[in-house]
C-alpha cells in the first residue's frame, strides 16, 4: 500500500471501522442488480426488474438522509441496528413474494421498505472526518480510500450476486447481500471509540443540509450521474443476456470497477492545487462523453474495454464530491449532506434502472444503452448550470468549523 494510504490508518481504530464498511456496504452493488438477475429469471421480465430496483433505490433516496439526519442528532449506533432490522424484515419479504410468485404489488411493498438500507458508506466518511478534520491532506487521502473501498465493492459485488443467483438459486445473491449488511452493521456500530459525537437537536436547526445551495447543485448532479450507472448495471446484465453469457455481466461491470478503483489509487496519491470545483466539473464531464463508445459496442469484449475507460472518471469525481460536501455543509449536518449525494445518486440509479429495463424490453440491450448517454448529456447540463452555485460557503446562521484553538478554521480546498 503506497506511503499515504499507510498514514491514514495509524489513527486508533480506524482499519477496523473501514473493513467493517467494506461489508455494509456490499449490499449496495449487490441489492439492486441482486433484484434484477433475480427477477429477470424467475418472470423474464426486465421491465418488472428495473422498476422493483428503481423503487428499491428510490426508497433508499427517501428514507436515507432522514436516518443521517438521526444519526447526527443521536449517534451510529442508537440509530443504525434498528433501521437494519427494518431493511432486513423488508428484505426477508420481498425474496420470499419472488420465489413464490407472489402478485407483483407485494414486491414492490417489500422493496419500498427495504429503503431503510442505512448509508453506511457516509458513517464511514464521517468517522473520517472528525478524525482528521484539521488536516485536509490526510482527509483527501481518506476520502479517496473510501472511493477505493467502494469500488472494491463494485468489483466483487456485481459477481457474488449475479454468480450466486445463475449457479445457485435466484435469490441467493440478495440474500447473501443482507447477511453482509447485518455483519457490517454490527461491527461497526460495535466500534464506539471512533464513532463521531453526536450533535443533540438543541445544536440543530430545522432546516435541512439540503438547503445549502452549492449541496443542492452536487445532489442534482448526481441524480443524472446515478442514472448512468442504474443504466449500465440493467443493460449490461441485458446484453449479457443477449449474447448467451448472462453470467459474464459480473465480470464486465466488475472492469468497470477495476477502472474507477485503479484511478481512485492514483489519485489519492497526488498533492492537487487549483480549483476543485474545477476539477469535479471535468470530472462530471468525462463521465459523460465516456458514455458514448457504449453506443457503438458490438460484444461483451468491446464492452469491457469500453467500460474500462468510462470507470477511470468515477473514483477522481467521487472524491471531489465529498470534498467539497465537507466544505458546503455545516459540520452538525455533514453525515446528512454526505447521505443527500448517495441519495443523489440513488434517485438516479432508480430512474437509470426504470428507463433501461423498458429500453431493453422495447428495443434490445444495445439500443438501450442510449439511456446512459442521454443521462451523462444530463449531467453535463447541471454541472455547468449549477457550476457557480459551489462558490457559495456553508448557509448563513450554521455554526462555524473551528481549529483547535477555538478559532473560525480556514478551509483548505487546494487538496480536496
Amino acid at each position: 500500500m503506497p506511503s499515504p494510504y499507510r498514514a491514514i490508518f495509524a489513527a486508533p481504530g480506524s482499519k477496523w471501522f473501514s473493513a467493517a464498511g467494506f461489508f455494509g456496504r456490499m449490499p449496495l452493488s449487490m441489492m439492486g442488480i441482486g433484484v434484477v438477475t433475480m427477477v429477470s429469471q424467475l418472470t423474464g421480465r426486465y421491465g418488472l426488474a428495473g422498476a422493483l430496483a428503481a423503487t428499491l433505490a428510490m426508497s433508499a433516496a427517501v428514507v436515507g438522509p432522514q436516518i443521517s439526519r438521526l444519526v447526527d442528532r443521536h449517534g451510529q449506533a442508537r440509530v443504525l441496528r434498528p433501521a437494519t432490522l427494518v431493511a432486513v424484515a423488508a428484505v426477508t419479504g420481498l425474496l420470499i413474494c419472488a420465489q413464490n410468485g407472489a402478485p407483483d404489488w407485494t414486491l414492490f411493498v417489500f422493496a419500498a421498505g427495504a429503503g431503510c438500507v442505512p448509508s453506511v458508506g457516509s458513517m464511514i466518511r464521517a468517522r473520517w472526518a472528525a478524525i482528521y478534520r484539521y488536516s485536509p491532506r490526510e482527509l483527501h487521502t481518506a476520502y479517496t480510500w473510501e472511493s477505493i473501498v467502494d469500488e472494491l465493492c463494485f468489483i466483487f459485488g456485481p459477481i457474488i450476486s449475479i454468480g450466486l443467483s445463475t449457479a445457485w438459486f435466484p435469490a441467493a445473491g440478495p440474500l447473501v447481500a443482507t447477511v453482509f449488511l447485518v455483519l457490517g452493521v454490527v461491527w461497526l456500530t460495535a466500534q464506539r471509540a471512533t464513532e463521531p459525537v453526536p450533535h443533540p437537536r438543541e445544536q440543530h436547526t430545522r432546516a435541512s443540509a439540503l438547503r445549502a445551495p452549492g449541496l443542492q447543485v452536487l445532489v442534482l448532479t448526481f441524480v443524472a450521474t446515478g442514472a448512468i450507472f442504474g443504466a449500465v448495471d440493467v443493460v449490461t446484465v441485458a446484453f449479457a443476456d443477449e449474447e448467451g453469457h448472462k453470467s459474464a455481466a459480473s465480470l464486465v461491470l466488475a472492469v468497470y470497477a477495476l477502472g474507477s478503483c485503479l484511478a481512485g489509487l492514483v489519485f489519492g496519491v497526488l498533492h492537487l492545487k487549483g480549483s476543485p470545483e474545477r476539477r469535479w466539473l471535468v470530472g462530471v464531464a468525462g463521465m459523460a462523453v465516456s458514455m458514448i463508445p457504449l453506443q457503438l459496442v458490438g460484444n461483451l469484449t468491446s464492452l469491457a474495454v469500453a467500460l474500462f475507460i468510462a470507470g477511470l472518471a468515477v473514483a477522481p469525481t467521487m472524491v471531489t464530491t465529498m470534498a467539497l460536501v465537507e466544505v458546503h455543509v455545516p459540520r452538525s449536518k455533514l453525515t446528512e449532506g454526505m447521505t443527500w449525494v448517495s441519495t443523489g445518486l440513488a434517485v438516479g440509479v432508480a430512474l437509470g434502472s426504470s428507463g433501461a429495463g423498458w429500453a431493453v424490453d422495447a428495443a434490445g440491450a444495445e439500443a438501450a444503452y442510449a439511456v446512459a448517454g442521454i443521462a451523462g448529456a444530463a449531467a453535463i447540463v447541471v454541472a455547468v448550470l449549477g457550476y457557480r452555485r459551489l462558490n457559495r460557503p456553508v448557509p448563513a446562521g450554521e455554526e462555524q468549523r473551528g481549529d483547535e484553538h477555538g478559532q473560525p478554521e480556514r478551509r483548505d480546498t487546494t487538496l480536496a
